[in-house]
């Protein structure tokens, strides 16, 4: 593979979906120099391994529960910086790669791309480069993101903290459920709720689960 040659790459693959990782991981074995170490179902196992194993690339998918992938990303990029992070995913909206590539992520590519784009990513990748689906404008992205930071949204206002318990709210855990996950108390998480619902002018549920749809923390296919 042009660019990579004098290492190894290690690879990590977050994805919930188990056929879907057996594709990913059958196309990088064609791949000279590049080894899967391990594989992930959520962002949450995704940090743990890529904490435990220092991989030199996570493969992340966007819309996993619990924790998606684009907060999974923003959590390696500020513990991990060194380990680079591709999104694989089927979103093709501007705000998900513009969100994608805020968290820290180096590249963006579409699941219905062809199957030489993965190598030529990973390339591009472990050269230092950011590398985007040719559909994606890099033009496109970067005029969104100087927009977004100019005048940044509700959700940009949350902690890390309140949008992971948005989305687990939005994915229908109760109060006791979330505290469990989170290692928190009931009253802590209650508290985050109803700070994130003041910071997002928004006071029932099926109100956080629409918006949560709506900024793709997560999905709404079943």
């Amino acid at each position: 593979m042009a660019g990579v040659r004098t290492m190894t790459v290690e690879v990590l693959l977050a994805d919930d979906h188990k056929l879907v990782r057996a594709g990913i991981r059958a196309l990088l074995g064609e791949i000279p120099e590049v080894r899967v170490v391990a594989e992930a179902g959520d962002g949450r196992e995704a940090l743990e391994l890529a904490r435990s194993l220092r991989p030199n690339l996570v493969l992340m998918d966007i819309s996993m529960q619990g924790l998606n992938g684009i907060e999974a990303t923003a959590r390696l990029h500020r513990e991990l910086p060194g380990v680079r992070v591709i999104i694989l995913s089927m979103h093709t909206s501007i705000e998900h790669v513009a969100q994608a590539l805020q968290a820290g992520a180096a590249g963006y590519i579409l699941k219905d791309s062809a199957t030489h784009e993965l190598a030529r990513a990973v390339a591009a990748v472990m050269r230092g480069e950011t590398y985007l689906s040719p559909p994606i404008s890099p033009q496109v992205v970067a005029g969104y993101l100087r927009r977004r930071g100019a005048d940044a949204g509700p959700l940009n206002r949350l902690t890390r903290r309140q949008r992971e318990i948005l989305q687990l709210i939005a994915e229908g855990k109760a109060t006791k459920e979330i505290a469990h996950i989170l290692g928190l108390s009931n009253k802590t998480v209650e508290s985050h709720r109803a700070q994130l619902m003041e910071r997002l002018e928004i006071y029932d549920v099926p109100g956080l689960v629409r918006y949560a749809v709506r900024v793709g923390l997560v999905t709404s296919d079943p």
